[in-house]
């Protein structure tokens, strides 16, 4: 019987593509850093300011095309 540390070096967590799809949008169009989390059907993208999120929420279709997804996104300030 494996150990759980055995079994939790064996465990690697892989993004979803949509998810470093995301990230990479925001990096290459912004150059600024965001955390993706998926819940479900949605999408939780935090940023570090207001105007940022504000920007990427009137942006919302074009992320969701580059994503290649029609999940919902919801945009956090953190």
């Amino acid at each position: 019987m494996d150990s759980i540390g055995d079994l939790l070096g064996k465990y690697s967590a892989a993004a979803p593509d949509e998810v470093t799809a995301v990230k990479r949008y925001i990096a290459d169009e912004f150059g600024a850093e965001s955390s993706v989390g998926l819940q479900g059907e949605v999408l939780v993208v935090t940023v570090g300011s207001a105007s940022l999120a504000n920007t990427l929420h009137l942006r919302q279709t074009a992320i969701q095309a580059a994503a290649n997804t029609k999940k919902r996104l919801l945009f956090r300030i953190g």
